[in-house]
């Protein structure tokens, strides 16, 4: 597969030594901006299907007419986490 370039930006000189100053050995800028956009579109993504998985259930309740108090829900999940057997504020 042929390979595609993001474009360029431009950016005041401090700026690129900040970016420069935290690489690591064997790091390049080229590399470390990669890593960024990876990361960045992994969290929008993460965050994009969270905020459609909510619309989903919030519509699903809306016709069902079943919700769930945030009280149940916590439980449910401290069950699922084992913590059923902690004591409160201690999770």
């Amino acid at each position: 597969m042929k390979t595609a370039t993001i474009p360029s930006i431009r950016v005041e000189p401090a700026f690129r030594e900040r970016a420069e100053s935290v690489l690591r050995d064997e790091e390049t800028l080229s590399s470390f901006v990669e890593t960024a956009l990876t990361e960045a579109i992994e969290r929008r993504t993460m965050q994009r299907d969270f905020i459609t998985r909510g619309l989903a259930s919030h519509a699903k309740a809306e016709s069902t007419g079943i919700y769930h108090s945030a009280e149940s829900v916590h439980k449910e999940l401290a069950e699922r986490l084992g913590l059923s057997g902690q004591k409160k504020g201690k999770a």
